[in-house]
C-alpha cells in the first residue's frame, strides 16, 4: 500500500511515457493531492484501503482509476461522462483503459503491516450475536416474552445513490446512470461542507 504522495508519483510515472495531456488547459496533467481527494469525495475513485495513524493508504486499483481518468480526459471526456462509464467498468476494462505498467502496480509494502487500521465494512460485517457478548441482567429470553401477533410491514422501496465519503442519498424512485452523474456533480458543495465539518469520512494524509 502507498501513501497519497507515493500514489501521485506512480500516477506521474504511468502517464509520463505516452500521455498527451488534457486538451482543456484547466485540467492538470497529473492529479495532485487535492484532486485525488475530490475524486474520492464524488465517488469517482475508491476510498483508501485503510489508515496508518492519520495517513491514508492506497493500492493498485486507485492507481488504475486515476490513470484511466486522466487518459480519458485527454480524449476530451468530461468527469460526468467518465463517472457514467465507470459504473459499467469491469476490472479487466479498467486494466485496459489505464494501461499502467506492471512494475508500477507492484505493492512494495510488506505483506503484514501491524499499524494499519482497515476501515470497517458495515455493510458486510456480521453483527454481534447473543454468544458474542457477555450476558447482562437485562438479557431476556425469547421464550419469556408474551406472544405478539405478527403482521407484515409495508415499506416503500428505497433506492440509494452513493456520494462518496460514506454518504448515501436515499430516493423513493430508481435513478439512471445520468441521474447518478448529475446528482454527484450537484452534491459537490454539500460533500465539501460535510467533509469540512467532519461529518463524512474524508481522506487524510
Amino acid at each position: 500500500m502507498w501513501t497519497l504522495d507515493e500514489l501521485v508519483e506512480r500516477v506521474r510515472e504511468a502517464l509520463a511515457a505516452e500521455y498527451p495531456g488534457a486538451p482543456n488547459g484547466r485540467v492538470r496533467d497529473v492529479p495532485d493531492r487535492r484532486a485525488i481527494r475530490w475524486y474520492t469525495t464524488i465517488g469517482l475513485v475508491d476510498r483508501p484501503l485503510g489508515m496508518r495513524g492519520r495517513t491514508a493508504l492506497y493500492g493498485p486499483r486507485h492507481l488504475q482509476q486515476l490513470v484511466a481518468i486522466k487518459r480519458w480526459q485527454a480524449e476530451g471526456r468530461s468527469l460526468s461522462q467518465i463517472q457514467a462509464d465507470f459504473v459499467f467498468l469491469t476490472p479487466r476494462d479498467l486494466t485496459e483503459a489505464s494501461r499502467v505498467p506492471e512494475h508500477l502496480l507492484a505493492d512494495d509494502a510488506p505483506a503484514s503491516v501491524p499499524d494499519v487500521v482497515h476501515r470497517p465494512r458495515f455493510w458486510a460485517d456480521r453483527p454481534a450475536t447473543q454468544t458474542d457478548r457477555p450476558a447482562t441482567q437485562t438479557d431476556v429470553r425469547v421464550a419469556d416474552l408474551p406472544a405478539v401477533e405478527s403482521r407484515p410491514v409495508e415499506t416503500a422501496p428505497v433506492h440509494g445513490v452513493t456520494l462518496g465519503g460514506g454518504a448515501i442519498l436515499l430516493l423513493p424512485r430508481p435513478v439512471t446512470d445520468k441521474d447518478r452523474a448529475d446528482i454527484a456533480a450537484a452534491a459537490a458543495p454539500l460533500m465539501s461542507l460535510l467533509e469540512t465539518r467532519g461529518l463524512i469520512d474524508g481522506s487524510t494524509s
